[in-house]
């Protein structure tokens, strides 16, 4: 193993998302670690809904990048250029390592997701938005993907009375390789709970007023179906962001933004550059994906610098997704059972905890 620390192979990490900030750590020891990622903290999104209605979970949600890296750096910047070779950085710096990780995700419509790399100002966006939601009566979410439907379930647990409509263009909620069983099931609890769902008709056009804030919004479907709500939040939008990509990087980009990537998670062309998370094509864009993509990457990664084992392939994983609908609702499809699981696994694995100690376990490194 090397011992100094400038001898070391240098690994540069683009984004600090699921996959990113586990690669970093897990490398720390054995290489000279950059995480590039502008944001001042780690923010674990698969509580942000439960935050939004709940903004004391601000608190556990935001981990600092201070606290990842004993040995390494975190660097507060943004990729601007990257060919394969050499990283251009927004601030100027260029760096050229000898392994480069791009795993810079994908962006969301807030608060799924969050744009301020300040956390106080992200935390104080969230709060905004939650006392706009506490103050309305009628609530629409456009979306009814897992994303629309925790924040419907969300907004019911915490604000029954509240009025929430999910409208989606699909005949039905949960697009993807789930089972009708599963949809079946989180129909039956969206119905016991009041929420309104208008599916099968595309919107004439989004609210023309921002989401996430009071105002009042009135919308039509195609059909000539209207809606209206003091507030409205969107729950779709996924997109990969790879605008830095230059040269050969670029050419590796598939018809739906993503990057071509072979069994060890190699970019297509390249000997020395990996892709995870949701900028790759590897796997279905999910947070336990990304983070399953980035320790068989930081082991592979281990294998090359150290001369010890061999690289693994990574494995499509099987159907999976856990829906909650609020701490106690919800239902899920999971590897290796029969049939569905229902609110009280949902629950217990997901619901109540929002999986935040699993996501802080990694930042236990003392500030310098």
């Amino acid at each position: 193993m090397v011992e100094s620390a400038v001898t070391r192979p240098s690994v540069v990490i683009l984004g600090g998302g699921y996959g990113g900030h586990k690669v970093a750590k897990l490398l720390d020891d054995v290489a000279d670690v950059t995480l590039v990622d502008p944001s001042e903290s780690f923010v674990h999104n698969v509580a942000s809904w439960r935050a939004l209605v709940e903004p004391q979970w601000l608190d556990e949600i935001f981990m600092p990048y201070s606290r990842l890296l004993a040995h390494g750096r975190h660097l507060r910047d943004r990729a601007v250029a990257a060919d394969g070779r050499r990283v251009t950085l927004a601030s100027g710096r260029t760096l050229e390592p000898d392994y480069l990780v791009l795993a810079t995700g994908s962006s969301y419509p807030f608060p799924a997701k969050m744009e301020e790399p300040d956390t106080e100002a992200a935390k104080t966006r969230v709060r905004d938005a939650h006392e706009a939601l506490r103050g309305a009566e009628r609530v629409l979410l456009i979306g009814a993907g897992p994303a629309g439907l925790e924040l419907a379930g969300e907004i019911k647990a915490f604000f029954p009375g509240k009025h929430v409509t999910l409208a989606d263009a699909a005949p039905d909620i949960l697009p993807g390789p789930f089972g009708q069983e599963l949809r079946d099931e989180l129909r039956r609890q969206l119905d016991a709970l009041g929420i309104e769902l208008r599916l099968g008709s595309r919107l004439r056009e989004l609210p023309d007023v921002a989401p996430a804030t009071a105002a009042p919004v009135a919308i039509a479907t195609e059909a000539g179906d209207k809606m209206t709500a003091d507030i409205w939040f969107r729950c779709f939008g996924a997109t990969p962001r790879t605008d830095y990509l230059r040269g050969s990087l670029a050419l590796a980009l598939d018809g739906r933004g993503q990057v071509r990537v072979d069994e060890h998670l190699r970019v297509q062309g390249h000997d020395r550059v990996f892709a995870i998370g949701d900028i790759s094509d590897a796997d279905r864009d999910m947070a336990a994906f990304a983070g399953a993509q980035g320790e068989l990457l930081a082991a592979n990664l281990r294998t090359l610098i150290t001369g010890e084992g061999e690289p693994a392939a990574y494995e499509k994983q099987p159907t999976v997704i856990l829906v909650p609908l609020g701490p106690e609702g919800g239902a899920g499809q999971l590897p290796g059972q029969d049939g569905i699981v229902g609110p009280a696994t949902a629950s217990e694995i997901k619901g109540r905890s929002m999986l935040v100690e699993r996501a802080a376990a990694l930042f236990d490194a003392r500030p310098a």
